[in-house]
């Protein structure tokens, strides 16, 4: 049996592929919905690399327009740590979207 020879490329992106995953990220924002008015303050976990306010707003628009909501603005975006002193404030939009 011949031994497997891989190319120094190719490990550093197996490497890249199977390596630990990207630290989880969250974002605290503002919604509303109108007719009659309505608001939320809600806490929501950002998938992939959507770790600043831009791209999490862009990623969040969508999955809060599908339930009737436009997003206002972007609080903060922070890590882990910070769940579990948003969680009451969040309320019922904790994790929701």
């Amino acid at each position: 049996m011949r031994p497997l020879i891989v190319s120094a490329a190719l490990a550093a992106t197996l490497a890249l592929a199977t390596g630990p995953a990207a630290a989880a990220c969250y974002a605290d924002y503002k919604a509303k919905r109108d007719d009659p008015l309505r608001l939320h303050y809600g806490v929501a976990e950002l998938r992939g690399d959507a770790c600043d306010p831009e791209t999490a707003a862009a990623a969040l628009r969508p999955r809060l327009a599908d339930a009737g909501w436009q997003l206002l603005n972007i609080v903060s975006i922070f890590g882990e740590e910070g769940l579990a002193q948003r969680k009451d404030t969040a309320g019922e939009y904790y994790l929701r979207f």
